[in-house]
Parts: C-alpha cells; sequence; structure tokens
C-alpha cells in the first residue's frame, strides 16, 4: 500500500506534463517505478485509501489467462473494463480487421495461448511455461508475452502489461511483469492485484511456492483530470492494514483455471477502506 501511495506522491512532486495522442489529454507522467509484492506472506497489495474493485481485477486475469477475445466473454466472467476499448475506441471500431460488436482482436491473452507462428501453426505460451515450471524445470526463458509487434493493427489496444517472467530457485517461484505504461489513479491497483494473484496461481498449479513478485512499470502517469482527485482527496487519506487473497486450494491445474474456475473461488479477508473515488477513464 505505501508503495502505491509513494509512487503517487512522486508523480504530483516530480512527474512532467506529457500529451497524449491516443486520448487528447495531458498526463503528469514519471519514468521507471519498481514495486515488489511479499506473496509468500499473503500481504495482498489492494488500495485501501479507496474501495478497489478486485473482483474484476481476478475475472479480468481469468479472461487472460483464458486467451478470451471478446468483451462478451469478459463480461460472462464478471469484468467490464474491455467494454469501451472494444466498442468505444473510434480507431478500432474503423479497423477493418474488427469482427463486430464486443470483439477485441488478438490481444492481450489471445497472444499468450494461440501465438501465430509463420508456418500457420500457434504457439500456446502458457502451457510451456506451466509444463515446465510443473516438472521443476526453468530454461531461463519462462515467458508469457502479449507484446506482438507485428500484430498490434489486429487488436483494439496495444498490451499495457505486457510481459511476465517466472523464475525458479529449487521450489520457489518468482515473478517479474513488464508494463509499458500505466494509468495510476485507475489501473495500477487492478495491475497490482493481476501481477500478486499470477504468481499464487501459477505456483499453486505448478506445486510452487510463491516467493516475491516484482512489477516494473515504464511510464507511470496521472491524467489532467484525475489530477485534483488524487492530490487533494486520495493522497491525503490514511492507509489501513493489507488484507489477504484466499484461493481455493482445489485448483489444481491448468485446466481447472480454463473451465470451472470463477471468483467465488478467491475471497479477500480482512479488506478496510475509505468510501470510493470515480476518477474519469480515458479511451
Amino acid at each position: 500500500m505505501r508503495q502505491y501511495l509513494d509512487l503517487c506522491q512522486r508523480i504530483v512532486d516530480k512527474g512532467t506534463w506529457v500529451e497524449n495522442q491516443r486520448t487528447g489529454k495531458r498526463c503528469l507522467t514519471v519514468i521507471n517505478a519498481d514495486l515488489t509484492y511479499d506473496v509468500a506472506s499473503g500481504e495482498f497489495p489492494l488500495i485501501t485509501t479507496r474501495k478497489s474493485f478486485w473482483k474484476a481485477a481476478i475475472a479480468e486475469l481469468l479472461g487472460y489467462l483464458r486467451g478470451y477475445d471478446s468483451a462478451a466473454q469478459f463480461r460472462a466472467i464478471g469484468c467490464n473494463t474491455w467494454n469501451a476499448n472494444a466498442n468505444n475506441n473510434p480507431a478500432w471500431l474503423a479497423n477493418p480487421h474488427r469482427k463486430g460488436e464486443d470483439d477485441m482482436g488478438r490481444v492481450y491473452g489471445v497472444q499468450g495461448r494461440c501465438w501465430q507462428k509463420p508456418n500457420g501453426g500457434t504457439l500456446d505460451q502458457l502451457a510451456k511455461v506451466v509444463d515446465n515450471l510443473s516438472r521443476g524445470v526453468d530454461d531461463r526463458g519462462e515467458i508469457v508475452t502479449f507484446y506482438n509487434v507485428g500484430e498490434f493493427d489486429l487488436g483494439c489496444l496495444r498490451p499495457c502489461m505486457h510481459t511476465h517472467t517466472f523464475s525458479l530457485l529449487g521450489d520457489q517461484l518468482y515473478l517479474t511483469s513488464y508494463q509499458r505504461s500505466c494509468d495510476v489513479p485507475l489501473g495500477l491497483n487492478f495491475n497490482q492485484v493481476q501481477v500478486y494473484t499470477l504468481l499464487a496461481l501459477i505456483a499453486q498449479i505448478t506445486g510452487n511456492k510463491p516467493v516475491k513478485a516484482f512489477h516494473k512499470i515504464i511510464n507511470a502517469h496521472i491524467y489532467e483530470d484525475q489530477l485534483a482527485l488524487m492530490r487533494d482527496v486520495q493522497l491525503k487519506r490514511e492507509p489501513f492494514p493489507s488484507p489477504r487473497l484466499e484461493i481455493n486450494p482445489d485448483i489444481k491445474t491448468l485446466r481447472d483455471l480454463e473451465t470451472w474456475v470463477s471468483l467465488d473461488d478467491f475471497k479477500v479477508e480482512g479488506y478496510q477502506c475509505h468510501e470510493g473515488i470515480k476518477y474519469p477513464f480515458s479511451v
């Protein structure tokens, strides 16, 4: 929690104004932020200085792990974050590759589960990593990346958090996640929840022990229409102690994650928070 607030204060105090062409807004921006989540100790990085919707973040992660390519699929499991990018993004609406309402194209989980090979076949990056880690293998390339430069025109949004690297030391599993761009007031807590939960889940289904997740952000920013709420409201609040995330121990395989797992299999204990803040969202 303190890491999050320190980053927000750093942006407010030391950020530089940058014009963003996609949204037509200015962003107060800093370059390079490193966050660490101690998954072994169970300190769930859920923001307490405002109400945070952790269920939607975990639902989105499940959709990525399943390779979803439609906002309707995400809505069905409790996540509405892709509705705007799939249906209200002018550039995507005009894209000839868009298949119709709710289509997201080849973004995020599609790349992670179905990377297209030059010979016409596909590669399931996630399945390879899970198989290796389950056998105690780390080839120093246990990587799942969504960043397929050659297919940017086939999706509604370039991935923000784009690459996850797993590292195994004996039975101790670590995760390093890379993010090129982060809307800190709105997106970061989603991302924090997902990085933490991804390590916890992959450790559980591969029979390893989660240790720490390292979250590297390149461009961290606050949009100009979010600044007053962050500076004058959220940063004035005192945080509560971190809650804990409980994951159903019956989740044992990647197949479980692909089929029957739902939000009912995740519970947060001891979550205290201040009232919500309605930050503007930029498509």
